[in-house]
């Protein structure tokens, strides 16, 4: 079992759920990485996803995109951010995980990322423009390492192929919430509670909730049928205000009891 699937567990096993927070790593300067892992850590989180900036994302919203703007325009890379991480190490608690898309990693040489990657606290990557089909191409280097390989599950995914992503997924499955793009949402589709309820059927790999949830109520919402939530939008939109309250709101709603 992988670092990032058991402090998942750990965290429901107590009632709480896992709270996940998205930041993308060089906006406002590299050097802020280690303060804002610090105060995330502090508040509790279950793991950090860590995004790495890229000319031509797939699946990012405005304010995503924008954040990675402005960490490309401070001289952001993959290598810089693995490098910036490996520096304090010893001070990282939680799991990271790394998104980051396909080229990147190819660039850096998937040997040599794997094992950078995890010496840095990188528990667990997801490449959304790489296919199921071509994980071979990085998923032996990440296993040697222990990095967890998560795949996206999408709401227009037909049964077969929900099927055969949650059972390829690891440490947790990254259950979409919306078509299309990342960015707050005010709602959600009522046949959400059933579509997680599948998914689940498949696996007992935790199923995490993402895109959208920009809410103290969302985060206890979506708790009340899935392992835990990512939030992303709302905590680099509060990141970038320097609004820690936003943060702290969010990340004690998955410590309360859920009541739908």
């Amino acid at each position: 079992m992988s670092q990032l699937k058991d402090a998942i567990l750990a965290t429901t096993a107590n009632g709480d759920k896992a709270f996940v927070p998205y930041i993308m790593a060089g906006d406002g300067g590299l050097e802020k990485l280690q303060s804002t892992i610090s105060k995330l850590q502090e508040l509790g989180v279950t793991a950090i996803e860590v995004g790495i900036p890229f000319t031509d994302p797939v699946a990012d919203g405005p304010t995503i995109e924008r954040a990675g703007e402005r960490a490309l325009a401070n001289g952001t890379t993959l290598r810089k951010v693995i490098e910036t991480l490996a520096g304090f190490a010893s001070e990282i608690k939680v799991p990271l995980v790394a998104m980051t898309y396909l080229n990147p990693i190819l660039a850096y040489g998937v040997e040599q990322f794997a094992q950078d990657a995890s010496a840095a606290g990188i528990r667990g990557v997801i490449i959304p423009d790489m296919p199921l089909e071509e994980k071979d191409i990085i998923h032996p280097a990440l296993q040697e390492a222990n990095i967890a390989l998560i795949q996206l599950v999408s709401l227009t995914s037909t049964p077969e192929r929900v099927e055969r992503l949650t059972k390829a997924s690891e440490g947790f499955i990254y259950a979409v919430t919306v078509n299309g793009i990342t960015g707050a949402r005010s709602s959600f589709a009522n046949e959400l509670e059933e579509h997680f309820a599948k998914i689940q059927d498949y696996t007992d790999t935790p199923v995490l909730a993402g895109f959208g949830i920009s809410s103290p109520d969302h985060v206890k919402s979506f708790g009340a049928f899935c392992s835990g939530v990512i939030v992303g939008s709302k905590i680099v939109d509060s990141l970038a205000n320097d609004d820690w309250a936003t943060i702290e709101e969010l990340v004690l709603a998955s410590k309360v009891a859920t009541v739908r």
